[in-house]
């Protein structure tokens, strides 16, 4: 029984110092990375990177993490050529492998959100239109014509969808036309337009957008996505 209890009192203390020795790994790991994502993106602040699932030594043994989560704040993206400030975008990437000697990493599968405030969005319009929420995951567009010497001042409110998983539409349910002829087409030239996005990682593309009382919250999908390397 001595021999027993002893063996069990090695295990313990065994197994606690390879829970600290594999806690510290991790810390070390996710602080590299973090590092290299900030420099491959160009961002002012660092991101929170963390590498999911336990042990994470045995992970790097076989050469391939089941999930690693990146936060990362600063993100610049351009709508229609003009520079916006993405908010926080959130990652989780899975399967990620490690090639070249760890100094590559390569996740199978990407999923994650960003969002752009409705000032943002607005700066990309390039037709001099307020943007922002109109509740009901839509979006209210506000611009105004020149009809008959008058200027009128009209709010929408629009549906916005992703084409070609790059290009924000914004189109307009419903314009009031107000028996002038051509008014809708007129306002409709200010509301509706079409913006293509660039700026988020490389393997990431706009899968579902929605209009949101913060922003636009916007879904990412990709494969294949480097995090570092």
């Amino acid at each position: 029984m001595r021999a027993l209890r002893t063996l069990l009192i090695i295990a313990v203390v065994l197994g606690g110092l390879f829970t600290v020795v594999d806690r510290l790994a991790v810390a070390a790991a996710e602080s590299e990375a973090a590092d290299r994502i900030r420099t491959g993106q160009g961002l002012a602040g660092t991101p929170d990177v963390s590498i999911r699932g336990f042990p994470f030594l045995t992970q790097v043994l076989g050469e391939e993490l089941d999930q690693v989560d990146v936060a990362m704040t600063g993100v610049e993206a351009t709508a229609g050529g003009r520079t916006v400030r993405v908010g926080e975008l959130d990652a989780q990437l899975r399967g990620v492998r490690l090639e070249n000697g760890y100094s590559r990493a390569v996740a199978a599968s990407a999923t994650g959100t960003a969002r752009i405030s409705y000032e943002e969005l607005s700066k990309a319009s390039d037709k001099d239109v307020a943007l922002g929420y109109g509740g009901d995951g839509k979006l209210k567009v506000t611009g105004s014509v020149e009809v008959l010497g008058r200027t009128l001042t009209r709010s929408v409110l629009s549906t916005v969808s992703v084409v070609d998983g790059d290009t924000l539409r914004v189109r307009a349910d419903e314009v009031p036309g107000e028996g002038i002829p051509g008014i809708e087409e007129l306002v409709r030239q200010r509301t509706d337009f079409d913006r293509e996005v660039k700026g988020f990682p490389a393997g990431l593309g706009i899968e579902r957008v929605e209009a949101t009382p913060d922003g636009l919250q916007i879904t990412v999908t990709g494969r294949n996505l480097v995090l570092a390397g």
